[in-house]
């Protein structure tokens, strides 16, 4: 199967499987954070999602990744290569997947150590309010996260991370205030709504640049 008719196979189920789930172009594109652009793309033949996003189809349509690919009035034998080669770079892929999820988790546990290690030796020395390093860790470890996906060009949960570095900076703010000036200041929060509103327009504009970095061609 040449490339082109391929497209048009991929596309053609991607159609019906999401008109077989009950979801709209829009309702697809949603779940997976694409634009309904992408998904209008994919079902013309136009473009191919990538190998993670051929797995999240999958996953969301419950069938296997092969099904996605091949014509289901095919013969088996017919598949059998296609199948084979396909699960192989899902397998690599799901594998990759897998060590970027262990890395996070361990960055994640580093900074909460560090906060941890903190608070232990600057407590035992009876300094007060050492416990405000937790505090600290909360935005520590989004930032952590948010480089290491964007390092990746892993851009999914970048807004959810950003919007924790805005509240959890404004929480840490917060609580300095409240600790070290004994001041209540809890119209500091009023900052994180246009800061919230700011995060949502900026990912909004810029949708169309992911489908156009994320989709092949």
């Amino acid at each position: 199967m040449d490339d082109e008719k391929l497209k048009l196979q991929i596309g053609a189920n991607i159609a019906a499987y999401r008109k077989q789930a009950g979801l709209t172009q829009a309702g697809l594109a949603e779940k997976l954070n694409y634009s309904d652009k992408a998904v209008s793309k994919w079902e013309r033949g136009e473009s191919v999602p990538d190998v993670l996003t051929l797995v999240q189809l999958a996953e969301q349509f419950d069938i296997t990744v092969n099904d996605l690919l091949v014509d289901p009035n095919q013969l088996p034998e017919e598949t059998g290569a296609v199948q084979q080669a396909m699960e192989q770079v899902v397998e690599k892929t799901l594998k990759r997947k897998a060590n970027k999820n262990i890395i996070l988790a361990l960055s994640s546990l580093l900074v909460w150590f560090v906060a941890l290690l903190f608070y232990v030796v600057v407590s035992s020395f009876d300094i007060p309010y050492s416990w405000l390093a937790f505090f600290v860790a909360v935005p520590a470890n989004a930032i952590v996260l948010l480089s290491l996906r964007s390092a990746w060009h892993d851009f999914r949960w970048n807004r959810a991370l950003i919007s924790l570095i805005v509240w959890g900076c404004l929480l840490c703010i917060y609580m300095f205030l409240l600790v070290f000036a004994g001041r209540n200041f809890w119209k500091i929060y009023l900052l994180g709504i246009p800061g919230q509103l700011a995060v949502l327009l900026w990912f909004r504009l810029f949708r169309p640049v992911k489908e156009k970095n994320d989709e092949q061609d």
